[in-house]
């Protein structure tokens, strides 16, 4: 559909979801945004949208370097942008992203998003032409290229998502995004 998009189901099995809910929601979650977030390697800020050195909160939890290296070992991401930083997102029913394109001085050529317990629907757009896709619990979203640099994505905020015909009804969802920052 679009070049420089994958999506894997069943990227991760279901007792490593309910692991890696269990292991986040015994760390502090954030509430600057509309949204709970928790950020390790790095901190993206919003408003100025940029990094440097100074965005560094601390080394990624031992539990999510599995995750890493997997994504390495997959060829997901190339020996040198391995990632250094994750944002771990949680979406309530009713709560979603703005479109955009992930900051492009800030961020590496990939970006991968595992997604966990309740899916959603993902909206991609590029010079008026559009897409969807369903991220389902348990999947991973790999971004590069140009899914990365030229098309936007969204995910509206909905209660329930209408996917081939039938209504999906959102839970509380988490994304854990892997990213190689970019040091200006």
């Amino acid at each position: 559909m679009i070049p420089g998009l994958s999506y894997i189901t069943n990227f991760i099995a279901l007792s490593e979801q309910e692991f890696l809910i269990k292991e986040l929601d015994q760390l502090p979650w954030s509430s600057d945004l509309k949204r709970r977030t928790q950020h390790y390697g790095y901190k993206y800020d919003y408003t100025k949208k940029k990094l440097d050195q100074s965005a560094y909160v601390g080394p990624i939890p031992e539990f999510l370097k599995t995750y890493i290296s997997r994504l390495a070992k997959q060829r997901w991401f190339d020996e040198r942008e391995k990632p250094d930083q994750i944002i771990v997102n949680e979406y309530l029913p009713g709560q979603g992203i703005s479109k955009h394109i992930d900051c492009v001085p800030c961020f590496a050529d990939t970006i991968a998003s595992i997604s966990l317990n309740s899916p959603c629907i993902m909206e991609f757009e590029k010079n008026n032409r559009k897409g969807s896709l369903l991220l389902e619990p348990l999947s991973l979203l790999v971004l590069s290229g140009e899914a990365r640099y030229e098309w936007t994505h969204t995910i509206p905020a909905h209660i329930k998502d209408i996917w081939k015909e039938q209504e999906i009804f959102r839970g509380r969802r988490i994304s854990l995004t892997f990213r190689k920052v970019i040091i200006s």
